[in-house]
């Protein structure tokens, strides 16, 4: 029987939660598939982060070459992704948020509380992440900084929200058969649902048109670092193959102002250990040369696989008496650059695969791709791979 002790307008209401897209169910589905994508952004991002900044206890790792490749791409994959969820997701529980009473209790109200926040920093992250992506700044502020804070915003609101609905989740997804509608109540009529009927046309549209837009998305931009998707990627803003010598340029050195340093035939590497080197291109070009075909992956989601020959790391830090556990900054001709400077710690300067690139792909290194000399570590952002160096530094872990 029908439930009786709903009123009218409560009668309807469930009505149309019944024919409509905007219930319970969709948004379970959404959610989950949001929440997933949200997760692994905030992961890779985590990671990202600890790899740009790293902290005292924490050597960022050389090895897999290709791991700071794998988890940027999927940051900026799972970003863009979520920007079609995260928009059906709200879609969905948009009707909801006008219920009435507006407060139904100390955990419904901190739950409303917490919308706004969350809403607004996801939002924030996911734009921010966007415009980041295209190398569009129309802001003051840092932006690592600002967005490495407001995604613990978005982490801590999740929580909380979780946290606040987890005794309805665990009553619907554990407690109640799975053919009973969310919220314990019988459906009008009386009638139990068949468990093996499919979902409204409704929300089966609105869960397959989310699953379309979720794909288009991820299929236009991931080819910027997934080589075989390259021809589908319309909508990437870099196509690494129709690069210079097949790596992209972020920042040529006439923006970074050493067209003249860079040239200068008087230039040195100089190498501060227990005894200082300075040596010029021909010093670099009579030590032993090496090749390693590694990944250069940018923080903005594109990367590319090269060719790179040169001196290994190791091989000059020994010649200058740098002992194996040392902490380095290189240093670059570039002046006024966020990363004028780099850290390397002991798992990355000793790495084999580590050089002091002089050529790529099989060619001289060109002036916007780090001439006279640039870094080139595996399982590195490429905003670390400092370019035109000019220093190599000792310093306090």
């Amino acid at each position: 029987m029908t439930n009786l002790r709903l009123l009218p307008h409560q009668l309807r209401a469930r009505a149309d939660e019944q024919r409509e897209p905007h219930d319970a169910r969709t948004a379970r589905v959404i959610g989950t598939a949001t929440g997933l994508a949200l997760l692994i952004c905030f992961v890779t991002g985590l990671i990202s982060h600890l790899h740009q900044h790293p902290v005292g206890w924490f050597d960022p790792p050389s090895r897999p070459v290709w791991g700071y490749q794998l988890s940027q791409g999927l940051h900026v994959a799972s970003g863009i992704a979520a920007v079609p969820l995260v928009l059906a997701k709200l879609w969905v529980v948009f009707p909801r948020l006008f219920t009435w009473p507006p407060v139904r209790g100390l955990a419904h109200g901190l739950e409303r509380m917490l919308i706004a926040p969350l809403v607004a920093a996801t939002l924030f992250e996911l734009v921010s992440g966007l415009v980041n992506v295209a190398q569009w700044y129309p802001w003051r502020f840092f932006f690592p900084r600002v967005h490495w804070a407001v995604a613990w915003v978005v982490l801590g609101s999740v929580l909380v929200h979780l946290a606040v609905k987890a005794p309805l989740l665990r009553r619907n997804a554990i407690r109640a058969p799975v053919d009973e509608p969310l919220g314990g109540d019988q459906p009008l009529g009386g009638d139990r649902p068949d468990p093996d009927a499919a979902p409204s046309g409704s929300r089966r549209a609105v869960v397959l048109g989310v699953g379309a837009a979720v794909g288009a998305v991820t299929l236009a931009t991931a080819g910027q670092t997934i080589a075989p998707l390259r021809r589908l990627s319309l909508l990437a803003p870099r196509r690494p193959d129709e690069a210079p010598q097949g790596v992209p340029i972020n920042r040529t050195a006439d923006a970074a102002g050493v067209l003249l340093s860079a040239r200068d035939p008087g230039w040195r590497l100089t190498v501060a250990g227990a005894r200082t080197l300075e040596l010029g291109l021909a010093d670099l070009a009579a030590l032993p040369q090496y090749q390693a075909r590694l990944p250069i992956a940018c923080v903005e989601g594109w990367s590319a696989t090269a060719l790179w020959t040169g001196v290994r790391l190791s091989d000059v830090l020994d010649l200058a008496g740098v002992g194996p556990e040392a902490h380095l900054t290189v240093v670059s001709l570039e002046r006024t650059g966020l990363y004028g400077t780099s850290p390397i710690g002991p798992s990355v300067a000793r790495d084999p695969l580590t050089l002091l690139a002089l050529r790529l792909a099989g060619e001289p290194l060109t002036l916007d791709h780090g001439y006279p000399v640039r870094l080139i570590a595996p399982n590195r952002p490429g905003v670390q791979q400092t370019k035109w160096l000019s220093r190599i530094e000792v310093r306090q872990p």
